[in-house]
């Protein structure tokens, strides 16, 4: 199956701001049954973008806009091309446990037992654990996984403007909703509490034909535990599925701190609006037009007087949904 996925992020800002510093994670990996047929990005204005690979084999691109600017526009396209996902079994043997040594684990699945920003113990955490029933894995380290992301499914409901992309999973937890992001950050927190190495996936899910509860206009979040007898198994808590040919990844990392697709500061007194879109379709079907942006985020008001001093800002992140 072949994908053509389309990614706008626009930043406006009430008045002229410079010096926009850029990162970006948008393009899609090139590995397992992924092939990345396809990237392109460009921004208006446009700008040079320089381009290398994190310790996690994840693309970044960066630039910056120096003169003044009112709107920054980024765009990315991407052809990928999926094949069929592994067929994992229904549980593995007894002895899966005992595999998680330093024998088996390298220094990334190390680093991805540790707590970190978004994915770690709390008192909520806790709490929500000896309620879900979910304080220790029963079964096999698959069966028990598959039994927490069903768990974390039955228990919140999906709702976005509930949190945001800075929330803690505290602010989930006690809500009992959230979106993508939130439910991916529990599974996370809880799998490693387990002594599983689990990490964050940011990416895009089609959803033509299904019933699932993220939004299909937004980027997507789900994770991967490792498994030494499998290696890196995708599931997704916040539709109850294992990830599989729908999904198609861009970054992995820690936690959402890793892997946003765009991060960056300004300098100007001005507030800024940030708004997104994404389209992914196959690629026999045409791509929208850009009328399908949506507001994240209104300006904040009043306007910043020439008075106000001028810093530096961070933009806005996209919420992963």
């Amino acid at each position: 199956m072949f994908y053509s996925i389309r990614h706008v992020t626009r930043f406006r800002y009430s008045a002229p701001v410079r010096e926009s510093v850029m990162e970006l994670r948008m393009q899609p990996r090139s590995e397992g049954p992924q092939t990345l047929r396809s990237f392109q990005i460009a921004t208006n204005p446009r700008a040079q973008l320089y381009a290398y690979t994190d310790h996690l084999g994840n693309a970044v691109y960066h630039f910056n806009m120096l003169r003044e600017h009112e709107e920054l526009r980024i765009e990315a396209q991407a052809v990928v091309e999926v094949g069929q996902a592994p067929v994992w079994p229904d549980k593995l043997d007894a002895l899966e446990w005992g595999r998680y040594n330093s024998f088996n684990l390298n220094d990334e699945q190390f680093d991805m037992l540790e707590p970190s920003r978004f994915a770690r113990s709390s008192p909520e955490l806790e709490a929500f654990m000896k309620i879900a029933d979910l304080e220790k894995p029963v079964g096999d380290p698959l069966t028990a996984l598959k039994t927490l992301q069903r768990g974390i499914y039955d228990s919140f409901e999906y709702q976005s403007g509930v949190t945001g992309v800075d929330s803690p999973i505290e602010v989930a937890l006690e809500q009992r909703r959230g979106v993508c992001q939130d439910f991916a950050h529990i599974m996370t927190a809880i799998a490693r509490a387990w002594g599983i190495p689990c990490r964050y996936v940011s990416g895009y899910l089609y959803h033509k034909g299904s019933r699932d509860r993220s939004a299909a206009d937004a980027t997507h979040a789900w994770v991967e535990a490792y498994l030494p007898s499998l290696g890196w198994v995708g599931f997704d808590p916040t539709n109850n599925i294992m990830a599989a040919e729908r999904h198609i990844r861009a970054a992995v990392g820690r936690d959402y701190a890793d892997v946003p697709p765009t991060r960056g500061t300004y300098k100007g007194g001005a507030d800024s609006e940030l708004s997104i879109a994404v389209s992914l379709e196959p690629t026999q079907a045409p791509l929208r037009h850009e009328d399908f942006l949506k507001v994240a985020r209104p300006m904040a008001s009043p306007t910043p007087t020439p008075s106000m001093p001028e810093r530096l800002y961070h933009q806005q992140q996209q919420q992963q949904q």
